[in-house]
């Protein structure tokens, strides 16, 4: 027993002339009380000191996981991309005054079909919509207005580049050009 305890414990202890008597029994059997809950009190300290420290080596083992998972990630993504930095390396190779106009061309369309193959390798999925879609501004972006045969008014004329967007996040809206709204008034000048 502290002596802290020991000292509230007389406290409680009935001074003399005091009416109400404490037997011995009862005395001892308060005191073992006491010395329970103290015991208790220190288990449960030590309970806490264990759980935080437990804690602490959580959040330290969860932070390297997770740099270990995103450095893993990029590894994969950018071993993907290699083929498509060879043929590009492959392409610079090219003696200039000896390749045709469409060698480069069809090299250009091989790349870029390479890295298609990456894009959805990873699920990046490609924002691409057709003239007379409604533009959606989570996924487009729009440039500009522009008339367009057979496009009705508001409605997307063309893609000046395509977005791409990931498991349902988009990465980059599709940057596109829209058909100029009817003016107000305008049918009622035509009827």
């Amino acid at each position: 027993m502290s002596k802290s305890t020991k000292d509230k414990a007389k406290q409680h202890e009935p001074e003399r002339g005091d009416e109400t008597k404490i037997s011995p029994e009862e005395l001892a059997a308060l005191r073992a009380k006491v010395d329970e809950l103290e015991s208790q009190l220190a288990e449960a300290s030590d309970a806490r000191q264990r759980a935080l420290a437990d804690f602490m080596n959580y959040q330290k083992r969860a932070m390297i996981n997770e740099r270990e998972a995103r450095g893993e990630g990029s590894g994969r993504v950018i071993e993907s991309l290699l083929t498509v930095a060879d043929y590009l390396d492959m392409a610079l190779k090219q003696d200039a005054e000896r390749v045709s106009a469409k060698a480069v061309m069809d090299g250009v369309w091989l790349i870029r079909e390479e890295l298609n193959k990456v894009f959805l390798e990873h699920g990046v999925t490609p924002i691409r919509p057709t003239p007379g879609e409604e533009p959606r501004p989570s996924h487009h972006d729009a440039m500009g207005h522009e008339e367009a045969e057979g496009v009705g008014p508001g409605l997307i004329t063309r893609v000046e580049q395509p977005g791409y967007e990931l498991g349902g996040r988009v990465l980059r809206p599709a940057k596109v050009y829209v058909a100029p709204p009817t003016e107000f008034g305008a049918h009622e000048s035509e009827e």
